[in-house]
C-alpha cells in the first residue's frame, strides 16, 4: 500500500493537518520522500490543507466549549502555521464571549459563589478551558453581582 493511499483513507475519516499526516505516515515507516510526494499531491490536488483542517477543528472545539487560546495552542502542537490559526480562530468574536457564558452557565448552573477558594476554582476552570483572563473575570464578577 502506498504513502498516498494511506493518508486518502485516513483523510476520508477526518480532516488532518500535513503536519499529522506527516506523523502518521512516518509511523508505519515509510520513505521520507514518499511522505513528501503524497502531501504534495495531496495539496495540490485539494485532499490536503491546514485551512480546512483548522477551521473544522476550531468549530469542533469551540462546540465541545473550549476556548480560543486553549483551540490556538492545540492546533500549533498539529503544526498548523500561526498565520492560519490567527485568520480562522477570530479570537475576538462575540461567539467566545457566547461559548464562555454557556460553559460556565453547565457547569455552575445559579449556584452563587460560596468563598474566595470556589471563585478562585471558577476562575481556574475556565482558564484552563482557554479563555482569555478579562473575559473570564468578566463573567465570574457578573455572576457575583447578580
Amino acid at each position: 500500500m502506498s504513502a498516498k493511499s494511506v493518508a486518502v483513507r485516513l483523510l476520508s475519516r477526518r480532516e488532518h493537518s500535513a503536519f499529522e499526516i506527516r506523523d502518521k505516515l512516518q509511523k508505519r515507516d515509510f520513505e521520507e520522500a514518499e511522505i513528501e510526494q503524497a502531501i504534495d499531491e495531496l495539496q495540490q490536488g485539494g485532499w490536503l490543507s491546514d485551512e480546512r483542517f483548522a477551521e473544522a477543528y476550531i468549530r469542533m472545539r469551540q462546540l465541545k466549549g473550549f476556548g480560543p487560546i486553549r483551540i490556538a495552542i492545540e492546533l500549533n502542537e498539529r503544526g498548523v502555521k500561526e498565520s492560519i490559526v490567527e485568520q480562522y480562530l477570530h479570537a475576538g468574536d462575540q461567539t467566545w464571549t457566547e461559548t464562555l457564558a454557556q460553559q460556565y452557565q453547565k457547569k455552575y448552573r445559579d449556584k452563587s459563589i460560596t468563598d474566595y477558594n470556589d471563585k478562585a476554582k471558577r476562575i481556574r476552570f475556565l482558564q484552563y478551558r482557554g479563555f482569555p483572563l478579562d473575559a473570564v473575570y468578566r463573567i465570574v464578577n457578573q455572576s457575583v453581582s447578580d
